[in-house]
């Protein structure tokens, strides 16, 4: 496993990879985003050589559109955990910038315990069945010459769930070790 040190925001350093528990978990989210951002040159190239086949022979790809489609909900779902990892995601920054370290963190894990983890359990919990019922009939494309992988793509949506679940379970931990520094400072 590559080790790669993690960058502190609320302290400005790099710590080393065994300085907290989360940079483990962090680490590989990381290497989730790098690997998924290369879906999106082959998406371009994908809508490139779909239009050219349209516009410039009259004919149609099917499997190179619903490949589009694969790849643009595999970086949106897998993205989410890459996001929140690095702290991308909206917020109403009218009062967080201006807090202490300690107040973001309070702001950060409550958030995470109030609003994330429990929307990524309705998340994986009202998705399950559908998932299920989809891998037990190997649901494929309606369309002819379409992708017979839909069961793969809607097993992103609990997917998606438990990587950000990890991922804010890693954001409480941190909140937390801020939380007891600036008490023991």
């Amino acid at each position: 496993m590559i080790t790669l040190p993690v960058y502190d925001k609320n302290r400005g350093i790099l710590m080393p990879p065994d300085a907290h528990p989360a940079n483990t978990l962090d680490q590989g989210i990381v290497w989730l985003g790098r690997t998924v951002s290369w879906c999106v040159p082959v998406m371009a190239l994908l809508v490139l050589v779909i239009v050219v086949l349209r516009y410039g022979f009259n004919t149609g790809a099917i499997a190179a559109q619903e490949t589009v489609q694969y790849l643009h909900a595999a970086i949106f779902m897998l993205g989410a955990a890459v996001a929140l990892q690095a702290d991308q995601h909206v917020r109403v920054d009218i009062f967080y910038r201006r807090f202490s370290a300690r107040q973001q963190a309070w702001v950060n894990g409550l958030g995470h315990v109030v609003f994330t983890l429990p929307l990524c359990g309705l998340i994986g919990w009202g998705s399950w069945d559908y998932v299920i019922d989809s891998w037990a009939a190997k649901e494929a494309s309606p369309e002819p010459g379409g992708l017979p992988l839909v069961y793969l793509l809607k097993t992103l949506i609990p997917v998606m769930a438990v990587l950000l679940a990890l991922q804010a379970l890693a954001q409480i931990a941190r909140a937390l070790t801020t939380l007891r520094q600036r008490d023991n400072a």
